[in-house]
């Protein structure tokens, strides 16, 4: 008895759902109210015919429900009209999207969209062609507010592309890659549910951009739209191998484009991938050439427009002659005092150090020295150099040139705390040189008195003694 209950139950649904679908599928071959339904289908086609959505929009108040009115007589007789055609489904959806549009209730606007929605199932189920329907039906849903960004909107979308495969049309691409993106950042789709579902739509696109000359341009421009839209997340959603995929045809396409290089070797490192795998170790290699070979061309152009930096290589180069020469262009285009002062200091550096030329490197000295106060620097170098010119005198004069020197290195710790370490390790160098006292006896001279110092050096020292 039980069993017989069951059975009942289950013919009772299966004959509800086939009269349903019977119903929705009605023709009006046999209907008593074909005449009617023909004429009502013959009105409202005269309207709508040739039309979209769009297009219907701009019809007047009258001439729009003549059609809708119309339409709505056939439909409700014959849905399928005389099962040869489906524009009841199709005509019907684009009088309910004018309608849908013009509404300011929501509760009407969300009964509307529930029936536009309809009218794809029913056409389906009638008509076939499912694959491109649910494309459409999916297409809607996401640009309709009462469906827009919610689970059964990407379930309609997952699933037309499903059925489509790569006769899906082009215009799924981004709005499945929008939600997706959203799915992902709000933890309603996983890595590996975004991996699965994005490769499918590029292969999709990837496909018809090749094989599809119709509509080839159209794929491509999806491709760069959905492309855009999941940047967001790709990088947490993706690995080495995509983005090999991805960047490497950049790459053999542009060689010896310093930025694209780059651009593919740090991304590829970023995602993880192996700097010992050959096209990883190409990059890197190709990268490093590339900007060596356009950091010495701009070096050139930089040394050449840039006396002042030139200059400076040339010093490190030991082009010392060369160097002072640019020193000197330098200084014609140099306005400002400190960085004169230390083109100054480089030019006694070089002439003193380099070159033996302790009067050119003194004179450049004071010239540092009296564009940049509080700076010990230039005066420690005029003590080197009168310590060295001492060294050419005989033996009396050069003692005096080193206390020349010292009274050089006092002032320059005293003027300037960073040159003191400098400055004390000079002076504790030269103490045992200063004069004997019995020598300044024999002079006639004593401690403290002020006497002038030979050989080129004119200045004038208070002698002290060493003992």
């Amino acid at each position: 008895m039980k069993v017989l209950r069951i059975s009942s139950i289950a013919f009772l649904l299966v004959s509800f759902f086939s009269a349903s679908l019977m119903a929705q599928c009605e023709t009006w071959n046999n209907s008593p109210k074909k005449e009617e339904a023909e004429n009502a289908h013959v009105l409202y086609r005269g309207v709508v015919k040739g039309k979209d959505a769009t297009e219907l929009e701009s019809l007047g108040a009258e001439e729009f429900n003549l059609a809708y009115n119309n339409w709505k007589k056939a439909y409700d007789i014959a849905p399928a009209a005389d099962g040869q055609r489906p524009s009841h489904y199709s005509d019907g959806r684009n009088l309910l999207k004018v309608k849908y549009k013009r509404a300011t209730d929501e509760a009407e606007k969300k009964e509307l969209a529930a029936r536009i929605l309809e009218l794809y199932d029913q056409q389906a189920q009638c008509y076939e062609n499912e694959a491109y329907l649910m494309g459409r039906k999916a297409f809607d849903m996401f640009y309709m507010p009462e469906y827009g960004y919610r689970q059964e909107t990407y379930d309609a979308l997952k699933k037309a592309l499903e059925l489509g495969g790569n006769d899906s049309e082009y215009i799924l691409l981004e709005p499945m890659a929008q939600i997706l993106v959203y799915f992902y950042k709000s933890g309603k789709v996983d890595q590996v549910e975004a991996q699965k579902v994005y490769t499918q739509l590029e292969k999709i696109a990837d496909y018809n951009i090749e094989n599809n000359e119709r509509f080839s341009e159209y794929y491509e421009s999806a491709k760069a739209r959905m492309s855009s839209q999941f940047n967001e997340i790709e990088d947490e959603v993706f690995d080495c191998a995509y983005f090999k995929k991805k960047l490497l045809p950049q790459y053999e396409e542009n060689p010896n484009d310093l930025e694209v290089v780059k651009y593919v070797y740090v991304k590829l490192r970023q995602q993880g991938c192996d700097t010992t795998e050959a096209v990883v170790a190409e990059l890197k290699a190709t990268y490093e050439s590339l900007a060596k070979s356009i950091n010495d061309s701009l070096e050139v152009v930089r040394r050449q427009n840039n006396p002042c930096y030139d200059a400076s290589q040339l010093q490190q180069e030991g082009e010392y002659s060369r160097a002072l020469q640019r020193y000197e262009e330098c200084l014609e285009v140099t306005t400002d005092a400190d960085a004169r002062a230390q083109v100054y200091y480089s030019i006694a550096s070089i002439k003193l150090y380099r070159q033996n030329n302790t009067g050119g490197a003194v004179s450049a000295a004071r010239q540092a020295a009296s564009l940049k106060s509080g700076w010990g620097r230039p005066y420690i170098l005029i003590g080197d150099a009168y310590a060295k010119m001492g060294r050419a005198c005989d033996d009396w004069t050069s003692r005096l040139a080193v206390l020349a020197a010292i009274e050089k290195y006092a002032y320059a710790r005293s003027i300037d705390p960073e040159a003191a370490d400098d400055a004390n390790k000079r002076i504790g160098q030269y103490s045992d040189a200063i004069p004997a006292r019995q020598d300044g006896f024999m002079r006639g001279l004593k401690e403290g008195q002020s006497v002038s110092v030979g050989c080129g050096i004119g200045e004038t020292v208070k002698l002290r003694f060493k003992d």
